[in-house]
This record gives structure tokens, C-alpha cells and sequence, in this order.
């Protein structure tokens, strides 16, 4: 019998860090969400990203909040690039929390930011963001997709994964493992590539509707337990 996609018997590893700042706003009546990064965040195809989706998930697990959830992806980029619009795709937009979705580019461009560069620049983002001591911060590392996994570059995948890992656990930081949850999806709850990935994607890059609409939920989920993991809660 085949597996409902409903009841998929594996869940996202939960955010290790409270969401202190995040908490507080949302306890005055409000909060903002500024997800920053690469097609994932921006949007692919006709497939609606997981920011849009985030924004009226979030509106239901905190129903007398005004949240704001503001989109800021660019296709294509990856690290270098996005900490270069930080001042006024990040900082001006005055976020309680910062999701940055990052190293999938570096890994799967031929002509992409080299590792070293990658990782320089989410150690200064981070460093950057944690500066302003008003934001909280969630990384969330590659999808695991065929076009990341082919034999010349899934060790610098499973590399990134793991340099993404490090540098949020020494600065502090969470990180939505998005990779090891797909993986597991695919490994675990045997959910298929074809389902897991955009069909319309002749490069197997990019995530379905399906995907999209089970691991924002999870993100979701993850926010919500982290924001009530906070000395103040919601």
C-alpha cells in the first residue's frame, strides 16, 4: 500500500536556539520575516515560494499577530552576492527574525562563488545580523535533489551541509536543515524525486508544490516551537 503523502513519518529536526527577539515582537501584537536568498526563496516556474506560503502559515499558528513576511530572493545568487544587498534588502526593512536560504548555487554552478567565498560571506552575514542585537537568524541549508547529488558534486554538497551546520553552531544561530529532511523523505518515507521535484524543471534543481507546501509547514512548525522555546514566548 502506498505511503499517504499526508502522514509522512518524518519531521524536521527542531531549531536549537530560541527565537528570543521574534518572541518579543510577536507578544506586542506584531512581526516581521525577511527571507533572503536564491530561487528557493524568490520563486521558480509557476510554483508559489515558500515565503508567500510561510507569511498565511505563520497567520494561522499566531491568529491575533500581525506578521509580515517579506520576500527578498534573487535566482541565481548565493552568498557573496546576497551579503551585498544585506543594507537595503535586509537592515532597512527593520526584521525581527532573518531566514537565509543559502549554498545551493555555490555548489551547483559551474561558474559559481567558489566554497571559501561562500562560507566567508555567511560567517560575516551572520556575524552582521547578530550585530544589529535585535534579529534572530535562521539558516537553511541546500534541497536534496538530484542536480545536487550527480557524482562531481554531491561531496561538496554534503561539504556545504555540513560547513552551513558548523558556522551556525559556532556563532549561535539556527539552521532548518532542509537538506537532511528531504533526504529523509526520500530515503525514510520513500517519497520520489519525480514527486519531490519541480516536474517542469528539466535540471532536477528545483522543489515541487508538493515540497514546498510539506517543508514550509515544517518551517512553520519549527518557528512556532522555537518562538515558545523563548524566556517570553508568544
Amino acid at each position: 500500500m502506498a505511503l499517504d503523502p499526508s502522514q509522512i513519518p518524518v519531521q524536521a529536526m527542531p531549531l536549537k536556539q530560541p527565537l528570543t527577539n521574534f518572541a518579543s515582537r510577536l507578544k506586542d501584537g506584531q512581526g516581521k520575516v525577511v527571507a533572503i536568498g536564491s530561487s528557493t526563496t524568490a520563486g521558480e516556474g509557476g510554483i508559489a515560494p515558500y515565503p508567500q506560503r510561510l507569511l498565511a502559515d505563520l497567520r494561522i499558528k499566531f491568529p491575533n499577530v500581525a506578521i509580515d513576511v517579506i520576500n527578498r530572493g534573487v535566482g541565481g545568487e548565493d552568498a557573496p552576492l546576497e551579503l551585498k544587498r544585506f543594507d537595503y534588502d535586509v537592515f532597512d526593512l527593520n526584521p525581527d527574525l532573518v531566514i537565509w536560504q543559502v549554498g545551493t548555487n555555490s555548489v551547483w554552478q559551474s561558474d559559481g562563488p567558489s566554497f571559501a567565498d561562500t562560507t566567508k560571506a555567511i560567517r560575516k552575514g551572520v556575524d552582521r545580523l547578530l550585530g544589529a542585537k535585535r534579529i534572530d537568524v535562521i539558516l537553511m541549508d541546500l534541497q536534496y535533489v538530484p542536480a545536487v547529488l550527480t557524482p562531481a558534486k554531491r561531496k561538496k554538497a554534503n561539504a556545504m551541509v555540513e560547513a552551513i551546520s558548523q558556522i551556525a553552531h559556532k556563532k549561535r544561530v539556527n539552521v532548518f536543515r532542509r537538506f537532511e529532511l528531504m533526504k529523509r523523505w526520500h530515503e525514510v518515507a520513500r517519497i520520489s524525486f519525480d514527486r519531490m521535484v519541480d516536474p517542469g524543471d528539466d535540471t532536477r534543481l528545483h522543489a515541487s508544490d508538493w515540497t514546498t507546501d510539506k517543508m514550509t509547514w515544517q518551517l512553520t512548525d519549527a518557528i512556532f516551537a522555537a518562538v515558545n522555546k523563548a524566556p517570553h514566548g508568544a
